[in-house]
């Protein structure tokens, strides 16, 4: 383990898919990455990211050789969907679909990767559900804690509307 350091980037084949995550073998050292490392995206499970046999390209995150581990990401080689969201969509109204339903509110996708918070306190009259479309406003976007919240909103003819990437 010796040859690997941190920031590396190496090709390797998934050797095992698990609920925590994928195994790669990079030539003789299997490494993992975790499910917070693999996809920018939101997913039920590691089979929905990668499967065995799979080529994939991963970035060294950590390697420890008393451990024997090595800690490997997908995701540090992909654009972070919410950094180009942030820049070009505060303000815009969006047409996207429920996706969650919460105590706190509804959590509404837009543009595909994008997924943000309606509060309680914006759903005037009648509960949405999930898969019920929603023109929402993009209100607040934090990178750091990952966090979109949107105002919900009704078209007007003045509205610039993004619709929701299939």
């Amino acid at each position: 383990m010796g040859v690997l350091e941190s920031g590396q980037v190496c090709k390797g084949v998934v050797t095992s898919v698990e609920r925590f995550g994928a195994f790669v073998d990079l030539g003789g050292v299997e490494g993992v990455v975790t499910v917070v490392n693999l996809a920018w995206t939101r997913f039920d499970h590691p089979s929905e990211i990668v499967r065995v046999g799979q080529e994939v390209t991963v970035t060294v995150l950590d390697v420890d050789l008393e451990r024997g581990r090595v800690s490997l990401s997908l995701k540090a080689l992909q654009p972070d969907p919410l950094q180009e969201f942030a820049r070009t969509q505060l303000g815009r109204t969006h047409r996207g679909r429920v996706t969650k339903v919460a105590p706190i509110g509804v959590f509404v996708g837009v543009q595909g990767d994008v997924e943000g918070l309606v509060p309680l306190s914006e759903i005037m009259e009648g509960a949405p559900e999930v898969g019920d479309e929603m023109v929402v406003q993009v209100a607040a976007v934090n990178v750091d804690r990952r966090r979109v919240g949107f105002r919900k909103t009704e078209l007007s003819t003045r509205t610039p509307m993004c619709e929701q990437a299939e």
